[in-house]
This record gives structure tokens, C-alpha cells and sequence, in this order.
């Protein structure tokens, strides 16, 4: 059983952030469209990006930003225009971005920028230089939900986390929000993540920490099998709450690890129910594989499957697409051993067809949550994937983005 407690914040549960969320302009719609998150203290950054070689000019700043391995202080994030395929102008708008957040919290440390939205527009910089003026001193301790809903595009509902567990009798919090609802597939990072941590975790443990988290859970979601120019997940950890880790093997390394994991699940999770259109999210637990990485490959191409996705929709339990995409997933196995059941209802067991009430079956697609249990063998290797139905609505959400 875990032994930490769901609390309230969001990025600013930890001890030592402030956040804010404001309306700057950069959204046609006037909907919040900056967010700025900074820690009290320099802080230690990890980041996971984009395996796309068309990067927006964030990615390759803040992967500049990191390899130089100096603190943090802030991270910004405009929501409006992806800063994706802007060439040496979207560049220097970045660096800009950067900089003007440096002067406004009148740091020399470190500050990451992320954007999201359409690609290929440059970013309305009098808007953002007007808005990180106007953002920076309205930071705040209760600014969590507010940074959650400004970094939104065609996100239904905000996506916030935080958690809080006691190590050596001192509170040690890790908050995290995110946003992503189309442009999604495991390729990292699937969206735009924030995470805060107060304890104080050395660079390259809380790197692999990160990677570790972002594999059995951001990499683990798919919506449309696009992945977008601009995914990143940024962490920052600021020591705040006393426990200093250094130690991976330690209890208090493998709580942390355990936490930012499950920060990063439930985010992920909840990318998945709020794909765009979705009507129910859809999870795939998959056993008995060769390895951790062949399940979780299974998962991801039978979650990923658009006919699997779109029988869900339409309350169709052929459990056929689901069979055929394990078969595809590139990850060899016996199917006179396969195993697929949905809900409670056993549709193949040891590769053979087995009678099942087929309405009952349809009704039980109509639920919020779909799981799907597909078993290949008696290997260890376990892995589990998330996603979304199919939907009508998926279609004409992106066929009218720019329109």
C-alpha cells in the first residue's frame, strides 16, 4: 500500500514554489495563455523531450539550458503558438523569453520555457513581453491551479497532481501538471509536464528518476498516434523540505522514485480520458511477456490501434483487432497461449475462442473506463498502456483547429 496522501496545490504543494496563470493574448479565444512557475531557491531540472527532429526552439534551449548543469529558477510556458518551425526568429524569441524571466525574478540562474499550440507561428512577442512583466509578481503559494489551466489548448479540464509523503520525520511533497489531449503518442513525451519536488535530489539520480517514471507512464499513453514538435516534461527538485538523497538504493531514494512515478501515472491517465473526443479511456494490462519493455510495447500498439479504439466507441466488443494488433506489436509470442478478456469477460483463453454474453459485453463498453487484460505466456515481464475511444468528434476537433 503506498504510504503517501493525495493533497492539494498541484506545482506549488511543494515547499518553495509559487506559481501564476494569466490571460496575455496570445489565445484568439482570450482564454489564460501564459504560466510561470519559479522556485524560491535555485533548483536541480531533469527534462524528457521530443524524439521528433522537428523540435520547437524550447526543446533545444532547455536541452542547452541542462546540459550546462547549472540551477534553475523558473519555468515559462506560453500556450497559443508552438514556436515549432520558426527558424533563427523563433530562436532568439526563446532565448528572449528566457531572459526577460531572469530580469523580471532578477535571477542569474536558469530558466526553461516551453510553448504549445499551432505550429509555425512565431511567438506574439510584445504579448509575452508584456505578460511575463505583468505574471511575475503575481506568483504566489496558491498559484497551482491557475498555472494548470493557462498552459490548456484543447484540453477539456486541467490536469493536476500532488502528493506527500514523511521521510525521516520531515513532509516531502512532489506536485505536477500537465497538458495534452491530441498530438498524442508514446515517442516522449506526449504533452507538456511540470513537476516540483522539495526534497533535494542530485542531478543525475533525479534524471534517471525522471526517465524512469516518464517510461512506465507518459511514454505509455497514446490518443491519435501523432507525436507533436514541443513534448516535453521538465522536473525540478529544491531541497525546501530538509531531505537531502543521494543514494539510489536508499528507502527514501526508492519512495521519491515511487511518487514521481505516481505523479507521472495519474498525469498520464489523465491525458488519456481527456483525448480529444474521447468518450472513455481504455487501459491495457498486459502479463506473462518475455520483459517489462515487450509488454509494455503489446499495450501500446493494441491501446494505440485505431479499430481497437474505434470498437470501443461504438460499443462492439470484436475482440479480433484486439488479437491482431498484439500480433503486430513486434513482440513475438505464442498464440496458442493468448489470453484476452474485457472487463470480466473471458473472449480467449490458452488461444481459443470461449462464449461470453455478447450485449452484456457491448453495455460494459459504454463505461468510463475500459481495461482490456491480455495475457502471452508465463514470462515476468508485465506492462500496462493507456488510451481513448475513437470518436467522431476526434475528426472534427482537428479537421477545424486553424479554421
Amino acid at each position: 500500500m503506498a504510504n503517501w496522501q493525495v493533497i492539494a496545490g498541484g506545482v506549488t504543494a511543494a515547499k518553495g514554489y509559487k506559481a501564476a496563470g494569466i490571460t496575455a493574448g496570445l489565445k484568439p479565444s482570450g482564454a489564460p495563455d501564459l504560466t510561470l512557475i519559479a522556485s524560491d531557491v535555485p533548483a536541480i531540472a531533469a527534462g524528457v523531450f521530443t524524439k521528433s527532429c522537428v523540435r520547437a526552439a524550447c526543446v533545444d534551449f532547455n536541452r542547452e539550458v541542462l546540459a550546462k548543469g547549472g540551477k534553475v529558477s523558473a519555468i515559462l510556458c506560453n500556450a497559443g503558438q508552438a514556436n515549432a518551425s520558426t527558424g533563427a526568429e523563433g530562436w532568439q524569441n526563446a532565448v528572449e523569453c528566457a531572459e526577460l524571466v531572469q530580469k523580471a525574478l532578477n535571477t542569474q540562474d536558469g530558466v526553461l520555457v516551453a510553448s504549445t499550440g499551432v505550429i509555425g507561428k512565431q511567438l506574439l512577442m510584445d504579448k509575452m513581453r508584456a505578460g511575463i512583466a505583468k505574471i511575475a509578481p503575481l506568483i504566489s503559494a496558491d498559484g497551482g491551479e491557475a498555472a494548470s489551466r493557462s498552459i490548456m489548448t484543447t484540453d477539456t479540464v486541467p490536469k493536476s497532481i500532488a502528493l506527500e509523503t514523511v521521510i525521516d520525520g520531515k513532509p516531502v511533497r512532489i506536485g505536477g501538471i500537465c497538458k495534452g489531449s491530441g498530438m498524442i503518442h508514446p515517442n516522449m513525451a506526449t504533452m507538456l509536464g511540470f513537476v516540483t519536488c522539495d526534497a533535494g535530489v542530485e542531478p543525475q539520480l533525479w534524471q534517471t528518476m525522471l526517465s524512469r517514471s516518464i517510461d512506465a507512464s507518459f511514454n505509455q499513453v497514446t490518443v491519435d498516434g501523432d507525436t507533436s514538435t514541443n513534448d516535453m516534461v521538465l522536473a525540478l527538485n529544491n531541497g525546501e523540505s530538509g531531505v537531502v538523497i543521494s543514494d539510489e538504493n536508499s528507502a527514501a531514494a526508492q519512495q521519491i522514485q515511487a511518487m514521481l512515478q505516481e505523479v507521472c501515472m495519474d498525469l498520464a491517465k489523465a491525458i488519456a480520458r481527456d483525448g480529444e473526443g474521447a468518450t472513455c479511456m481504455i487501459e491495457v494490462n498486459v502479463t506473462g511477456a518475455s520483459t517489462a519493455i515487450a509488454a509494455r510495447q503489446i499495450a501500446k500498439t493494441i491501446v494505440g490501434s485505431s479499430l481497437v479504439k474505434s470498437a470501443v466507441f461504438g460499443n462492439d466488443p470484436n475482440w479480433g483487432r484486439i488479437a491482431a494488433a498484439a500480433g503486430r506489436s513486434g513482440v513475438d509470442f505464442d498464440q496458442d497461449v493468448l489470453h484476452i478478456q474485457l472487463g470480466d469477460f473471458v473472449m480467449m483463453k490458452n488461444g481459443t475462442p470461449q462464449e461470453y454474453d455478447r450485449q452484456a459485453a457491448s453495455d460494459y463498453l459504454k463505461n468510463d473506463t475500459v481495461v482490456i487484460n491480455v495475457g502471452v505466456g508465463d514470462g515476468s515481464g508485465d506492462g500496462t498502456a493507456w488510451g481513448c475511444d475513437l470518436s467522431y468528434d476526434y475528426v472534427k476537433i482537428n479537421a477545424e483547429y486553424t479554421t
